[in-house]
């Protein structure tokens, strides 16, 4: 009796910052305050560069389902979860838009207030797609939250984002159903003007939250497609409190030995992100046939099943989820945590005192370049430059209005020159830049970013990343551009 519809997931990639703080430096850095956070020391949790939120992960997320193709115009709707969006008041995913290159006609969508954003915005593009009201919707969740120190939540919480393409083609898991309930159960909450989360008591937020929260959804889901919990293969529920996931798959009967992993000894908890991310790392292992449910918690709880498909079979992703925990590089320095979430006082100097005030109307004539790193390519010469300009740089041959656009972000670089800077301003020195060749042609001054002290040389690959150029403190705007990374 299950109601099998051609609508589905096509392909799905999660993103992680490169550093992994290490909980034990937090925990020892906090003990003589909070002795009780020691038990909490074990393992790793996933730390964004200073120049990473939760637009930029969520770009970098969808860059991986997309790839390097120039011509984006298949997708007609995208999908913001988060609860630490950038602006409050500014389209978000309408960033990412420009950021991405995709066509101005797509639908750009916010989700966030709550944890299961993630969750409730996959069943909105399924349904979307599903109603023929949309041919290809992508998903992108992440969250970058803030805690404050000597706090459970520091080391609980994790960076992170995901993204998913919602398909009728080439599926690689079919949606079967879903089952949402909202219920205004605070188990924490922010103020429009607060930093950091209130947080209920754990043994009430288990109990009476997850404990009778989600089975409730769960078994409603159950109902509505006539299968029991022996049925499921696998078993999505993001919690931190341990073994919440294996008595509610107790309560469902579901097989104990069928939990997903919840990454917290690896990751921690990357929010809205975080049950899309484990369902990402089990499609990278899934067998054909498979059913796999998954659950979002926060203001009730959002419950949907998929059926892996023989396409499963032919998903590889550009950098599985194992890849991305195998290649994260150990943090030890607490102080670069606090100072890179800027939830400590430091002296800036008075290089770090400019007006950062952006200019609205060079960003809006200019947002192709700026947003979408877009050049110009001569149609008579084919000289490849950036940024594009009326006149041509095609040596002896200055052609006038013959540049059609040229997209920068996906190509190959190698450096050209570099410095590596302790006179100007960095929040995490020696501030890096230099000048990258592009392989097709074209070159451009740029910072690198996600490097040590001695960890770039001339001739070395790099590839480009969005990410976050400046903070203008005093009005509260953030300018984006993009950088090099190491390959």
């Amino acid at each position: 009796n299950i109601n099998m519809t051609d609508v589905g997931i096509s392909s799905i990639a999660g993103y992680l910052p490169r550093l992994r703080l290490s909980k034990k430096t937090v925990a020892q850095a906090n003990s003589w305050i909070a002795p009780n956070l020691m038990g909490k020391g074990k393992g790793t949790r996933a730390m964004a560069n200073w120049d990473e939120d939760s637009v930029t992960m969520a770009v970098e997320a969808v860059r991986r389902i997309l790839g390097g193709d120039d011509d984006r115009s298949q997708v007609d709707t995208l999908f913001f979860a988060s609860t630490t969006m950038p602006f409050a008041d500014r389209l978000n995913s309408g960033i990412m838009r420009a950021a991405l290159t995709l066509e101005e006609e797509t639908q750009c969508i916010d989700i966030s207030s709550t944890l299961k954003s993630g969750t409730s915005a996959l069943i909105q593009a399924l349904d979307k797609v599903k109603s023929g009201n949309s041919n290809y919707s992508i998903v992108s969740a992440a969250d970058k939250r803030k805690s404050r120190s000597a706090s459970p939540q520091e080391l609980d919480f994790g960076d992170g984002s995901v993204a998913i393409a919602v398909d009728t083609k080439n599926l690689i898991a079919k949606y079967i159903n879903s089952s949402s309930l909202s219920i205004d159960f605070v188990d924490h909450f922010r103020g429009p003007s607060e930093e950091f989360d209130y947080n209920w008591e754990e043994r009430w937020v288990r109990d009476e939250g997850y404990l009778k929260i989600v089975p409730k959804a769960i078994k409603d889901l159950f109902t509505k497609t006539n299968i029991s919990g022996s049925d499921i293969d696998h078993f999505v529920l993001p919690s931190v409190f341990p073994r919440v996931d294996q008595m509610i798959a107790k309560k469902c009967e579901i097989n104990p030995e069928n939990v997903v992993s919840n990454l917290a000894q690896s990751v921690g908890d990357t929010g809205s992100a975080h049950s899309l991310l484990m369902f990402a790392s089990v499609l990278e292992k899934a067998k054909a046939g498979e059913k796999i449910l998954i659950c979002g918690f926060g203001g009730g709880s959002d419950v949907l099943l998929f059926e892996t498909t023989d396409n499963i079979k032919n998903f590889k992703p550009q950098q599985t989820i194992e890849n991305l925990l195998e290649t994260g590089v150990e943090e030890n320095n607490y102080m670069k945590f606090l100072t890179f979430n800027d939830t400590v006082k430091w002296e800036k100097g008075m290089r770090g005192e400019q007006d950062r005030k952006t200019a609205l109307t060079t960003l809006y004539r200019h947002n192709d370049a700026i947003m979408g790193l877009v050049g110009g390519k001569c149609s008579k010469t084919g000289t490849i430059q950036y940024p594009a300009s009326p006149i041509s740089v095609s040596p002896n041959s200055p052609e006038l209005n013959t540049q059609e656009p040229y997209k920068f972000a996906e190509k190959k670089a190698k450096i050209l020159s570099w410095s590596a800077d302790y006179l100007s301003f960095s929040v995490n020195p020696p501030n890096h830049y230099g000048v990258v060749d592009f392989e097709e042609g074209g070159r451009i001054m740029v910072d690198f970013t996600d490097i040590e002290k001695g960890d770039i040389d001339s001739g070395m690959q790099v590839k480009m990343v969005f990410r976050v150029k400046i903070v203008d403190e005093q009005r509260g705007f953030t300018r984006y551009f993009w950088k090099a990374i190491p390959v």
